[in-house]
Order: structure tokens, then sequence, then C-alpha cells
């Protein structure tokens, strides 16, 4: 039923696509106004280019929906304190999106959870904060989608919908070979899925030849008909394997899977595991509206995760800053006696939940624990590098109120922020945040761009902004790399800071699902949460608030004299290198800020010394470079 379905949304497709559908980036809309005045000028000059929202998609209506909702309300109910004995101290370290997640649950189902931020800012990897103009500076471009179903429903809990700006149902792709123009996947308004998903690619004319388009449509039937199992089969495979294995077209990895694999986790596809790309296919497949995106309508750490930390508190929790730990200290036997704070505070908890991005878990295992299969699995997986840039240009550049896959060699996604938020709103200036990936041959790129200076990168991102505006950017002597530009180029750039996240979400290259592991650990009274365990969201704010939600499940779980939920099976040669590894005092984190605690920042040379001695890896083949 579902091939001939979908058989049959082509056919519509292929009649509709002799039928062309209009691109209007400037459409004249008013946009709402904005909370903030801040870099909102009073001139009457106006923009032809103005901010406008969408309503709310249906995101409820989905079978992921209403899981992730009867999962929340089991804290509430099924998974609730009944008896003040039951009621647990949680000690939680790291405030990011899994953390406090995790938190927000546990103090739903009565507990009382304490976070533990190392830094004066929360959200982790969604964190950001202001420079000395008061400018936000964020450390990635995020992105929400309706197919987010824990984080749609955190948003429903918290009462914040109204804080997501959703764009147009749309995809939009700068054109490599037509600088200056971008072609889109329109999805129709009223089609359900898959057919929405099968005439917005059909439909469209200038990115795959008709053929291609029905080249490419078999291998994902096994997707739709299997669904998760099949998905999850073809972790071992990159990208570009599983499109050789089922002869899939080379221009689709040109065209499409190029620019999903940077968006997705920052790498090219001969890099990317094909069970991110399925999975990600399957929501949007799946769902009508899993594919419609929202730009959050100011900085995360106050729109997003200021109300999850409200409500933790309300709820008798408390979450405290600027408290790094420095070390979990054991007994004899392996459990857990204290957390040992840098400022010599001892934490004492009846339940632990670390929250830390692996590669910082991986630093601060006791040397008890180092020698448990569960956690040499971690060995198996490790943060992506990539940067993040912001760049404020001294007028408006042409663009469009949504985010752009760029389709560049060393560019990802890229959205004028001064367009799309109204945190961010400005009528008279661009101001442009890009995702430079991939930045480092860690993440597979040919260039180790986190050893390169900042003037170095911006020179290089600047030329391949000329590309993409060839009538807008300027010939800047500043920057060597616009040399060839035209005089009808005018604008120039005015500031940029560059954020480095040296270790991102985890890398997703192929055969790395196996070794995420459970929330359930070995060690009595301790759990693991984070992106990077084993959920099916992957490395995202989706996985990061499932994962801190999962975690809390199993120790509200316990609270109530529940066995506990069984550990991931643990791969065999993992068990045996386990029993040979030799036990070491644990490195724990050195430094201070952002980059030391798995985060990102602008880099100076404080920053560079601490990370080429605690991190060398990124450093391996970059010329030797001065920071400022």
């Amino acid at each position: 039923m579902i091939v001939r379905n979908f058989v049959l949304a082509a056919a519509l497709a292929a009649a509709a696509s002799t039928c062309t559908v209009a691109f209007q980036p400037h459409a004249p809309v008013f946009s709402k106004p904005s909370f903030s005045n801040r870099g909102m000028h009073q001139s009457t000059r106006s923009s032809s280019i103005v901010m406008r929202d969408y309503p709310k998609p249906n995101v409820e209506d989905t079978d992921n929906y209403r899981y992730a909702e009867a999962m929340s309300q089991s804290f509430k109910s099924t998974l609730r304190v009944t008896d003040p004995s039951q009621k647990k101290r949680v000690a939680i370290i790291g405030g990011g999106l899994s953390g406090l997640s995790c938190a927000k649950y546990l103090s739903d189902a009565g507990h009382e959870p304490i976070v533990y931020e190392a830094r004066d800012v929360l959200g982790g990897k969604v964190s950001a904060w202001q420079d000395e103009d008061g400018d936000w500076i964020e450390t990635g471009l995020h992105i929400f989608f309706g197919a987010y179903p824990n984080v749609m429903n955190m948003f429903a809990e918290l009462g914040i919908h109204d804080r997501l700006q959703w764009k147009i149902h749309q995809m939009i792709f700068a054109m490599q070979e037509l600088p200056g123009e971008f072609t889109t996947f329109d999805f129709i308004p009223g089609i359900p899925a898959p057919f929405n998903f099968g005439l917005a690619i059909l439909m469209n004319q200038k990115m795959l030849t008709f053929p291609e388009k029905l080249q490419t449509a078999p291998p994902l039937i096994p997707m739709l008909i299997e669904g998760q199992p099949f998905i999850d089969a073809q972790d071992e495979l990159s990208v570009t394997q599983f499109m050789r294995k089922y002869g899939m077209p080379e221009r689709i990895n040109e065209e499409v899977f190029i620019a999903m694999a940077k968006a997705l986790d920052f790498i090219d596809p001969d890099k990317l595991s094909m069970t991110v790309v399925l999975t990600a296919m399957n929501r949007f497949l799946n769902e009508s509206n899993g594919l419609q995106m929202a730009f959050l309508d100011g900085n995360q750490p106050d729109r997003f995760c200021k109300p999850m930390a409200d409500h933790i508190k309300k709820n008798g929790g408390k979450v405290v800053m600027n408290a790094p730990v420095k070390e979990i200290v054991t007994n004899d036997d392996g459990t857990i006696n204290h957390l040992l704070l840098r400022s010599g505070e001892k934490v004492v908890a009846d339940e632990y939940v670390s929250a830390m991005p692996v590669d910082i878990v991986k630093r601060m295992l006791p040397t008890k624990w180092q020698t448990m299969p569960y956690f040499r699995q971690l060995d198996e997986l490790e943060g992506i590098p990539v940067i993040n840039l912001h760049m404020w240009f001294d007028r408006k550049l042409k663009a469009v109120d949504h985010l752009c896959f760029s389709r560049s060699p060393l560019l990802s996604v890229y959205a004028d922020m001064s367009v799309t938020c109204k945190e961010y709103a400005d009528t008279e200036k661009s101001m442009l945040e890009l995702v430079f990936a991939p930045c480092s041959p860690l993440a597979g790129g040919n260039v180790n761009w986190i050893g390169k200076s900042d003037e170095e990168i911006i020179d290089a991102t600047m030329g391949e902004l000329a590309r993409l505006f060839p009538t807008e950017i300027a010939n800047d002597v500043k920057w060597p790399a616009t040399s060839k530009q035209g005089p009808n180029g005018q604008a120039k750039l005015l500031k940029y800071s560059v954020v480095k996240v040296p270790r991102s979400v985890y890398a997703a290259i192929p055969g790395r699902n196996k070794y995420r592991p459970s929330q359930t650990t070995p060690i009595p009274r301790f759990t693991m949460a984070g992106d990077f365990t084993s959920q099916k969201f992957l490395g995202s704010m989706e996985g990061a608030t499932l994962a801190g939600k999962l975690a809390a499940e199993v120790v509200s779980n316990r609270a109530i004299g529940n066995p506990d939920k069984p550990i991931k099976e643990i791969q065999a040669h993992i068990v045996s290198a386990a029993a040979n590894y030799i036990r070491k005092d644990p490195v724990g984190v050195k430094g201070e800020g952002a980059i030391a605690f798995g985060g990102g920042y602008t880099v100076g040379k404080k920053e560079e010394a601490l990370l080429r001695e605690s991190d060398p890896a990124q450093y391996e083949g970059a010329a030797e470079v001065a920071m400022v």
C-alpha cells in the first residue's frame, strides 16, 4: 500500500512538474514587533527584506509526539513518588539541554534534582553570550524541526510555543553553478506525508533530472516498509557507500546529500553513517510537518534554557552555576561516595547523573570504572569539530527569511539572523550566522581550520559569500578572497565572531551506534545522559532532550522500587579489550571556560594554549598561527 501510494505521488508530481514554482525571497510582508529594540535603526529607508512568521503547524498528530507526551505524563503519574521515602536528591553534572531535561522531569516526578553547571551560562552546546557591544554570540546555528517530538512537547509543557518563529514549509538551496540564485523544495499545504515530500522533490526542476529522481526512490522504500530495523542496519555504511550499493545516481550526492550530511553532523557523506540521513528522512517522510523549521525568537539561554531552569526551581530543584566538578570520588567497591567540586565542596546525593559531553566523561572516569566494558566503549565515540560564524555587514544583503543550505565546500548552512529572529532584527544591516564545516581532518576536511587564525577563516568565508552574493559583496582589501568582486558589490564586513567548538556532537561515522551506551550503567545510583547515549534521535537538540528524559526515567523507575532497565549489549571485542586496559588516574578537566568543558567559544591565545595541551589532535598538521 505504501509503495503504491508513493508511486501515485510520483505520478502526481510528474504531472505537476511542468508548472514553475516561483521563488520570492523578498515578499513585502510585515514583521511582527520585536521584543527587543536593540540594533534597530531610526531610518526612513525601508528594507525589502522583512520577517514573516507562519502559524505553528500541527506537530502533535504523530505517533512520536503521542509517545513523547505520554512519557512526559508518566513522571506526573506512574513514575511519581507516592511516599516521602522514595524522594531522591539527585546531583546532575552539566546544565546543557540533556541535564536540564533530566532535572525537569525528575522534578515533575517529585524528586529534588540539583544541576551543577561549570560555566556561568546554561545550554552547553546551545549556549550563547554577549560581546562587548551587547550582540549575542551563539555556539551554533540551531533550528527547531516539527519532527522534534520531545522538544515540541517540552515547549508545550513550559508554555513557550509562542517563542518559536515558524517559517514557510520549504527547503532552500543555493545554486552552486548559478551564483546568487536559489532553488527550493516546496511542501504544498494540505498534502499529507509522504506525498508532500515526494512532490516537493519531483516538482523542483533545477537540482535533479526526472530519471535521477525516479532512481532515488526505490532504495528508500525498504525504510518506509521496515522502519527502524532497516534504518539501524545501515549504520555500518556511509552515505556514499549506501548510494553505490543501491545504485542511486551520483549527482544526488552533489545536489542533496553533501548539504544534508554537513547540516546533520558537520561532515561529508563519505564519512557520515547512512543511519543518520535515514533517521531524518524517515521522520520527514512519515510526518507531514516534520521538515517545517522554526527559529527561536532570541538567544537560547534566556528563551529556552531559563524556562526549564525556572520550572526546576519552582518544583523544588536547584540549578547551581559556576560549579565545575573536579572529581567523581568513589568507594573501594567503585560506588560513588561524593562529587568533589573545584571549590572544595563535597556533594553527596542519593543518585548521580552525568550530563557531560562524551569527551569530558572520558576525562572524568574514576580509576575503578576504567576496566568496565560499559565505559571502555566510550573510546569509540568522540566529538566532532565545528566552527560557527557571526558576520555583521554594513547594509542589507539579499537574503531569505529561512535557513539556507549553502552547498559550499566550506559552509554548511546559514541564515540572515537580522531577518529570521526577532531579537536580532535589523532593518538596515545583515547579520549572517554560518556553520563552517567540515573544518578539520577529524571531520573529513582537507584543511585543519580549527588551527587557523580567525582572519584566515573569515577571509575564506568572504570568498564563499562572494560566490553566494556575487553582486553584493564588495572588493575589500582587508579580505583578499574578495579581490575578484566587481564594482557593483558594496557590502563590507563591519565585525565578526569566530566560535570554535573543538568537540561538538559525537561523530556519527559508520558503525558508531552500537557503542552508544544505555542510560542505565553498571554503577549503582549512577545514570548516564547526553545526546551520545542510546536514543533514536542521534546528536541533536531533540536527542539531548530525549536522552535527559530517558535518564530521568531510569532514576524515577528505580526510586519507586522497580528493577533497573537493562544495560545495552556491549560488543565482544570491547569486553575483551577492557580486561587488559591499564588503569590511570583520571585526566580531569584542565583550565576554565567553555572549550575546557566541551562547549565552544572564541579562541584567544590562552584558549589555544589550553587546547593544544588538552586536545593536541586538533592541531595535528595545522600551521602554527597566532590567535588574538
